[in-house]
C-alpha cells in the first residue's frame, strides 16, 4: 500500500518508533537512524533479552533498516538521507530540532515538499513546548490517570504506555492524510502531534461528563460512568467482565440470573435509574455472582447473548484459537535471536494482513547499505566510521 514510500526515522523509545513500525508493515521502506554506540535506548529496556536485543525495542521497530549517525557531525549524510525521503519523523523537543538542524523549516529548505512529523509531550508551542514527556507524566496531566483505579484507592496509570501508543496512531492517521494532500496538491506538510492532545481526546465521553454535564469524572474502578451494571464480578471461582448495554439486555440478564424481579423494579428499569442507584444494585449484583464459578456463568450469559468474558492472563489470550485462526501472530527469523514471534499489523484489507517483511534491525546493521544507495564510496564510509561519524 505504501509501497515506494521512504521514512527517516530520527524518533527514539515509544511513540514515533511504533508510528513508522506501522508504516513500515504498509510497506514504506524505513530507515531508522540511532546514535553510534549507544542506540536508541529501549535497546536496553530488558529483560526480557533475546540474542541480546530487549523485548521492548523488538515491538516497536519491525520492519526497519537501522543505520548509526552522529547528527551533530554528519551534515551530508543527513542531508542526503532527507533528499531520498518522503517523510521525517522525530521526537525531539523543539529546541533541541533547531540545533541539531533538523527543524521543519531546516529539512524543507533540503527538500520542499517534505512531510514533516513531530511528536512531543505538549506540541511545538506553548508554556511546555519545551518541557519532556513521559508516558506516565501525561496519563497524570491529561486526566487519565484521575479516572483509573479504585474510587477509595490512589490513581493507578493504565497498563501500558498507553499515551505513547494511542499518539503513535494519532501520527500515524495524520501521516497518510498527508501523503494523500501531497499527492494531490503537491506539498508537503508539517505535523505536530503531542501526547498530552492526543491522551485528553482519547478521554471521549469521559471528557464530554466534564464539558457537556460539568460532571468531574470520578474513579469507578472495574465499573462504567455511564452504564450499569458493566464491570468485573468475582464468582466462586475467578473473575469475569459482564456488559449490559441496553434494556432488551438488561431484562435478558435479570432473568439469566434468576431475579427478573429487578427489571420490573423502578429503580433498576432503566439505565438511567441504575446509575442513580448503582451503590444499591452492585452489592446484590456481586452476591449472586459470587454463588456459581465462572464458565458457568459464562455459559448462561452467553446463552441470553450477554457480552461477557473471563479475565484472560496475556498467555491464555494469546492461546486463543481465534487468535491463532486470525493468524495473527508470524514467526520470522532474527540475525541473532533465532526464530521469533511478533504480532502483525490488526489491519485487514481486502482480506489481507500485511506480513512483517524485516526484523527488529541489530543497531546500524544495514549503515553500510544504506550509505552506499546515498551514493557514498567505500572508503567514504570507511572515513565515516573511523570518524565515529557513524
Amino acid at each position: 500500500m505504501l509501497k515506494g514510500i521512504k521514512v527517516l526515522d530520527l524518533s527514539r523509545v515509544l511513540a514515533g518508533p511504533l508510528a513508522t513500525s506501522i508504516l513500515a508493515d504498509l510497506g514504506a521502506d524505513v530507515i531508522k537512524v540511532e546514535r553510534p554506540g549507544a542506540g536508541d535506548e529501549t535497546r536496553g529496556w530488558g529483560p526480557p533479552f533475546a540474542g541480546g536485543e530487549s523485548a521492548y525495542f523488538m515491538s516497536a521497530n519491525r520492519g526497519k533498516r537501522s543505520i548509526t549517525l552522529d547528527l551533530t557531525r554528519g551534515k551530508e549524510i543527513l542531508k542526503r538521507l532527507v533528499e531520498r525521503s518522503d517523510v521525517v519523523f522525530l521526537n525531539f523537543l523543539p529546541d533541541t530540532a533547531e540545533k541539531l538542524g533538523v527543524s521543519y523549516e531546516k529539512l524543507r529548505q533540503i527538500k520542499e515538499d517534505i512531510i514533516w512529523v513531530c511528536i512531543s509531550g505538549f506540541g511545538l508551542d506553548g508554556p511546555l513546548s519545551n518541557k519532556p514527556g513521559y508516558d506516565i507524566l501525561i496519563q497524570a496531566m491529561s486526566g487519565l490517570m484521575s479516572i483509573t483505579g479504585e474510587r477509595d484507592r490512589p490513581p493507578v496509570k493504565v497498563g501500558v504506555a498507553i499515551a505513547d501508543v494511542l499518539t503513535a496512531y494519532t501520527a500515524v492517521y495524520a501521516t497518510l492524510a498527508a501523503l494523500l494532500r501531497r499527492e494531490k496538491e503537491g506539498i508537503g506538510a508539517k505535523i505536530d502531534v503531542s501526547l498530552l492532545e492526543t491522551t485528553m481526546f482519547s478521554l471521549v465521553n469521559i471528557a464530554y461528563n466534564y464539558l457537556i454535564g460539568g460532571i468531574i469524572p470520578q474513579r469507578y474502578g472495574n465499573q462504567h460512568p455511564n452504564i450499569v451494571p458493566y464491570q468485573l464480578f468475582e464468582t466462586s471461582d475467578g473473575y469475569i467482565i459482564v456488559g449490559v448495554g441496553n434494556e432488551q439486555q438488561w431484562k435478558r440478564f435479570c432473568n439469566t440470573i434468576d431475579m427478573p424481579q429487578l427489571a420490573e423494579d423502578p429503580s433498576f428499569s432503566t439505565n438511567a435509574e441504575r446509575l442513580k442507584n448503582r451503590e444499591k444494585l452492585i452489592p446484590l449484583l456481586e452476591e449472586i455472582f459470587k454463588k456459581l464459578p465462572s464458565m458457568e456463568w459464562i455459559a448462561r450469559l452467553e446463552r441470553a447473548e450477554i457480552p461477557c468474558s473471563e479475565v484472560l492472563t496475556v498467555d491464555r489470550a494469546f492461546q486463543l484459537p481465534h487468535i491463532r485462526e486470525r493468524k495473527f501472530l508470524q514467526e520470522i527469523d532474527h540475525p541473532t535471536a533465532g526464530k521469533i514471534k511478533v504480532i502483525r499489523n490488526p489491519l485487514v484489507i481486502d482480506g489481507d494482513r500485511p506480513q512483517v517483511k524485516r526484523h527488529p534491525p541489530l543497531l546500524g546493521e544495514h549503515t553500510e547499505e544504506v550509505l552506499q544507495e546515498l551514493g557514498f564510496s567505500r572508503e567514504e564510509i570507511e572515513e565515516f566510521r573511523r570518524s565515529g561519524i557513524v
